[in-house]
């Protein structure tokens, strides 16, 4: 693959810490929420990750629906990161909450977003290394 653009952040201090994208437009405490023993007084990796992914994969929605001519401008992508205990470390989960226009059918509206799920770069990334489940909302 030929990268079309490349992000780049520096994180120190891991969960506890500060995550600074290389042009600063990203400069963001970090640290672990109150369920993971942490206070809760800054963001973690998985709403970032959570974030990255809504965006994207709304991003994907709105390419695969000019591509069939329907309109899902107004549509909205939550994205939902768990993380827990898998073996001896930890995994994640996703659940992608997708709003579609009520003017989108249901058959339509789940073509759209299971396309979507196979073009979205996260969901690639991620795709056998993470459960991923789709609700249409």
């Amino acid at each position: 693959m030929d990268a079309l653009y490349t992000a780049v952040a520096t994180a120190t201090h891991g969960r506890d810490g500060r995550a600074v994208s290389s042009d600063g437009r990203i400069d963001l405490k970090l640290a672990p929420p109150a369920e993971l023993g942490g206070n809760g007084e800054g963001t973690n990796p998985e709403q970032l990750f959570a974030a990255g992914y809504a965006a994207c994969f709304g991003s994907a929605l709105g390419l695969v629906g000019r591509q069939a001519k329907v309109d899902v401008s107004e549509a909205a992508v939550t994205a939902e990161v768990g993380i827990g205990k898998q073996g001896e470390g930890f995994g994640l989960q996703v659940t992608l909450r997708v709003e579609l226009p009520d003017t989108v059918d249901a058959e339509t509206g789940r073509k759209l977003v299971e396309t979507a799920h196979q073009v979205c770069p996260y969901s690639n990334a991620t795709r056998g290394n993470i459960d991923v489940d789709l609700v249409i909302e």
